[in-house]
């Protein structure tokens, strides 16, 4: 199971940016590329999930699990042509993804099973509220 589609990358980066990711050298297209980048992007998710012990692939998918399978299939289609935003994109959802793994996050969805054979110790939840400013200055 995929957890973004061709369509997810254009609403995120633009159908003209996913067109150019499509080119190939002799100026045809090959949308194989964008399916692959996408395939590759969720079993690269997958293997942080499962070591969290999350039952792979899920079978409810939360957006920011979507988010970040498009910015790491973004990153894959422009091999070693990424800019320095679609790195940095990439890099913050592998940051995340560490995170789950670790135990630090915890995806909330209904229906979102953990593996019961898994041993993971989980902790925490990710939630979000509005309203409110949570940090200030620096960033991390």
């Amino acid at each position: 199971m995929s957890y973004c589609t061709r369509q997810d990358l254009i609403d995120r980066f633009s159908e003209r940016e996913v067109l150019e990711l499509e080119s190939n050298a002799d100026g045809g297209t090959d949308t194989e590329k964008v399916s692959l980048a996408i395939v590759d992007a969720s079993g690269e998710i997958d293997g942080y999930l499962a070591g969290a012990g999350y039952a792979t692939p899920l079978s409810t998918v939360p957006a920011i699990i979507t988010g970040y399978a498009c910015d790491i299939a973004r990153y894959r289609l422009y091999d070693n042509d990424a800019t320095e935003q679609v790195t940095k994109r990439y890099e913050l959802a592998i940051k995340f993804m560490r995170a789950v793994a670790k135990g630090e996050v915890r995806l909330t969805a209904n229906g979102l099973p953990l593996d019961e054979s898994s041993s993971a110790d989980l902790v925490g939840e990710a939630s979000f509220e509005g309203g409110r400013q949570v940090f200030s200055g620096g960033g991390f």
